[in-house]
């Protein structure tokens, strides 16, 4: 899998404290994909009822718990299920199409588009209906997962609204051009990026010869097609025309979505509730530094909690 990883307040109350020691019944679940089963893991409310979550993860190999082989085991995703069980909030976490449990679904991964992913969205949605016979669900997208729960709430019913987490605020066209021109040692790379981008922003194929090699990684023919579909995305259009309760969580200490983006989603949907956790990062830890390896060392920590404040932000919204 060679898609790029985008580099890229007060809480509420907790609605339901969990009694100490409960831990949420986790089953697997699965859906129909395209070639194969798409496969993920129920974790049931400790009470039984109550609200249902769909967990949208992040860019590139991210599977269901929040890890991914490029050197993160934070397992972001299942410890958040947990803290939603014990607060009465039942959640389905998935490996995306053609991705860990989920590989059989397609036979290439790097040719899945933002459309697809949508797609797999509205099958999950549909299929955790079925399950528990909730009228709708809520999505609660990470980082690219933002994305895509904007892109599927244009068009998927059956949903209660959205959860976004670390989500970009700007087109992914944009995100990257910014990160590539923070590094001074991108200079000789930045005229054929600069190209690339918008010639995929513009929904045209980049000639594999015409970029460096050291770019071929990020905007080789492999992930084009999903870069096209990503780059034609406006992620404050699609929250403004999003007519669903949204809430925005963004880490102030987050090192890959800077706050400026949770506030451009914000300022273009005045119905969100933005919050800001001040020291919680993009993998949803605390960080007790200011320095980047204070930041990342929680990157690889599993036994760390979650911030104190996620689980509460996002059972209180969803709750109430």
């Amino acid at each position: 899998m060679n898609k790029p990883a985008i580099i890229l307040a007060c809480a509420a109350a907790l609605a339901h404290p969990a009694a100490a020691g409960t831990a949420p019944a986790e089953v697997p679940i699965e859906a129909p994909g395209p070639q194969g089963a798409l496969a993920g893991t129920m974790a049931r409310s400790i009470e039984g009822e109550g609200p249902v979550a769909l967990i949208i993860p992040g860019s590139g190999p991210t599977d269901r718990d929040g890890n991914s082989p490029m050197g993160i085991a934070a397992a972001s995703y299942r410890l958040l299920a947990q803290g939603l069980a014990a607060n009465g909030i039942t959640t389905v976490r998935i490996d995306k199409r053609g991705m860990f449990g989920s590989d059989a679904a397609v036979a290439d991964a790097n040719a899945v588009t933002i459309a697809d992913y949508v797609s797999d969205i509205a099958t999950w949605v549909r299929r955790t209906r079925e399950e528990t016979g909730t009228p709708c669900v809520w999505l609660i997208g990470h980082s690219e997962g933002g994305l895509v729960s904007l892109a599927a709430a244009q068009e998927v019913p059956g949903l209660c609204g959205l959860v976004l987490i670390a989500a970009p605020g700007k087109p992914m066209g944009e995100v990257i051009r910014a990160q590539l021109r923070a590094n001074p040692a991108n200079a000789s790379l930045l005229p054929a990026a600069e190209i690339a981008i918008d010639r995929l922003t513009a929904g045209e194929k980049v000639e594999a010869e015409t970029l460096p090699q050291p770019l071929l990684p990020l905007f080789g023919p492999a992930v084009q097609d999903y870069l096209i579909s990503a780059f034609a995305l406006d992620p404050s259009e699609l929250a403004k025309r999003a007519d669903l309760p949204m809430l925005i969580v963004q880490g102030g200490k987050d090192l890959q979505v800077p706050a400026e983006d949770a506030r451009r989603l914000a300022a273009a949907n005045p119905s969100a509730v933005l919050e800001i956790l001040p020291d919680a990062n993009h993998v949803l830890k605390d960080v007790a530094g200011s320095s980047p390896a204070d930041n990342l060392v929680t990157y690889g920590n599993p036994d760390l909690p979650l911030a104190e404040a996620v689980v509460p932000t996002i059972a209180g919204f969803i709750r109430r």
